[in-house]
């Protein structure tokens, strides 16, 4: 069998032209920055993993999920919770940045 191989060229381009890669999404923080995150599982998770999880609010919902509110923290942050979601075993709903106020009901 033979074995095909795939290469990726990137060609570097000197003119924008005008375009300002920083003008595409200027809401969103940089993977240093950090921003507040919400994470919805599916079924409920219990208040005494909020120590595991580093002092992140759990909130359980009525439709049966489980909302994870994280202030403040930056992408690297963001990845270690994303994985110890998956080491418990509930499904990923999402993951949705929000705004500083909303992480405490949007007062």
């Amino acid at each position: 069998m033979t074995t095909h191989h795939i290469r990726w060229y990137f060609v570097a381009d000197d003119s924008t032209d005008g375009y300002d890669m920083s003008d595409t999404h200027p809401n969103i923080p940089t993977q240093g920055e950090p921003a507040a995150y919400e994470i919805r599982l599916k079924g409920h998770l219990s208040d005494r993993w909020a120590e595991w999880f580093g002092g992140v609010s759990i909130g359980l919902e009525e439709d049966g999920t489980t909302r994870l509110t994280c202030p403040g923290i930056d992408q690297a942050a963001l990845y270690g919770l994303i994985k110890k979601v998956r080491s418990l075993g509930l499904p990923l709903l999402s993951v949705n940045r929000i705004e500083l106020n909303q992480t405490d009901g949007g007062e």
